[in-house]
């Protein structure tokens, strides 16, 4: 039987959605107590066809205006707008989705990406938005900042080593040269924090569905970036042993699925949205593809991607990485996965099954 879409909580602010403010916990739990009643919601234990909503970094730091990592695209409006049109997908599928799992970028200052790691020979930070490339390691136009050598636990020799290990692996991979980015996502900061609107619905279907969210939190290693949910960038130091373990746990709950796809066992329907599309989206995505077609290639038609829910990182006059967010959407459609807006009813997406 087709289920239509609910109606949006009155409570629901779609102008809201590039400010920060406090959910009102209580007064939203009543309210979706109340909702779930009134449309005959039943629990999330109940679904037939399970749907999981992955929501990669809708935090502060990329989604609200004037913060550190605002994801503008080139219309400089882009992640509010994003936030908006994912509320609305979430209200209006409640009934449909199972479970949301957000993820949270979360960072330190002294990390590789970040211009306190780097120096010139005048003592000079890298401006945000440097590209370091294997060049400018072999011929010192930036080095290691050794005053942090002891607060980050590693030794002058390792790092010197490993900053070239590590800019060679990022070549060798075809991934994006070094990035230092503006201090961002910080643990305890309010960047770190999710959008008050997001939080606020993620929340909402908590209550009404019973449904807890399956929150994950990476990118705090110090020696790595840290883009896809499921890895960091470069996942060995320069004496060839991990820097920290690649993570199945988004896509693997124990005691539920023994397959490294976890979620896609789990669940009929992945749907993926959030942001950068160009950077921590993009790489999670290709990161599943990969594995996915390494084992069990059917899995992949299980993946929705929400492309009216992400937008590329642009820094007008500086760097755009539309085209290259676009092409990457292009080569996963091409592979087999959904790409899909949050407009159109999820019972017309292809191969779901209410």
């Amino acid at each position: 039987m087709k289920k239509k879409e609910l109606p949006i909580p009155p409570h629901f602010r779609p102008g809201g959605t590039g400010d920060v403010f406090r959910v009102e916990y209580g007064r939203i739990a009543r309210a979706a107590f109340e909702w779930s009643v009134g449309h005959g919601i039943a629990p999330s234990s109940a679904d037939s066809f399970r749907i999981s909503l992955i929501i990669v970094d809708a935090q502060n730091t990329f989604c609200i205006p004037g913060f550190e990592l605002f994801v503008g695209g080139r219309t400089g409006r882009e992640a509010v707008r994003d936030s908006r049109r994912l509320c609305e997908f979430i209200y209006k599928n409640l009934h449909l989705i199972t479970e949301i799992a957000p993820t949270m970028d979360t960072h330190q200052a002294m990390q590789i990406f970040h211009s306190i790691f780097f120096v010139n020979d005048r003592g000079e930070h890298p401006e945000p938005y440097t590209l370091i490339s294997v060049e400018d390691i072999e011929e010192g136009r930036w080095k290691f900042n050794t005053r942090i050598a002891r607060s980050i636990g590693y030794g002058e020799d390792y790092v010197n080593r490993h900053l070239l290990h590590y800019t060679n692996e990022l070549r060798r991979s075809g991934k994006y040269d070094l990035t230092v980015w503006p201090y961002h996502a910080m643990l305890g900061g309010i960047g770190h924090a999710l959008v008050s609107s997001v939080e606020e619905a993620v929340f909402f279907h908590t209550i009404a569905r019973s449904s807890q969210p399956d929150i994950h939190v990476k990118g705090d290693h110090p020696l790595t970036e840290h883009y896809s949910v499921l890895g960091p960038e470069v996942s060995t130091g320069p004496d060839g042993k991990p820097l920290t373990l690649r993570t199945e746990s988004l896509f693997q709950k124990p005691g539920v699925s023994e397959s490294i796809y976890g979620k896609l066992s789990e669940f009929d329907a992945v749907i993926i949205a959030g942001q950068a599309k160009s950077h921590c989206v993009a790489w999670t995505i290709a990161d599943l593809l990969q594995r996915v077609m390494a084992g069990d290639a059917s899995h992949v038609e299980k993946i929705y991607l929400l492309e009216d829910c992400t937008s590329p990182v642009v820094v007008p006059g500086v760097i755009d990485y539309t085209d290259d967010a676009d092409r990457a959407f292009a080569e996963f459609s091409e592979a087999g996965m959904h790409v899909v807006r949050s407009t159109d009813p999820i019972e017309t997406w292809p191969g779901i099954k209410l």
